[in-house]
């Protein structure tokens, strides 16, 4: 899984969001190292609807302009805990060899 996409699901597990909501809440998660532009967001989450894992929860129109919410599924869920686990086998593994290198001290 790209860290798009998990950053998405990961901003999606507190709850519903819009569109613009998402692209925030993925900046405040990255500590601003990602930016999603509108376009690459909502490509994802079509890609994401087609694979199950989210779906739209709730259209309101505000200004002017139609707001669509979208929801984490149970198979989104299920993906975003398995990347979860995967990414921390791996940083363990990657700690543990970073201590080996690490000069002893007596």
């Amino acid at each position: 899984m790209r860290e798009p996409t998990f950053l998405i699901l990961t901003a999606l597990a507190a709850g519903p969001r819009h569109g613009y909501g998402i692209i925030q809440e993925v900046v405040a998660l990255s500590e601003q190292r990602v930016t999603l532009l509108p376009g690459t967001l909502y490509t994802a989450l079509d890609r994401l609807t087609a694979q199950g894992l989210v779906e739209p929860d709730r259209e309101e129109v505000v200004d002017g302009r139609l707001r669509r919410y979208y929801r984490l599924t149970p198979g989104g869920l299920d993906a975003l805990q398995a990347e979860t686990g995967r990414l921390r086998q791996l940083a363990t593994v990657a700690e543990t060899r970073l201590r080996a290198l690490r000069p002893r001290t007596a």
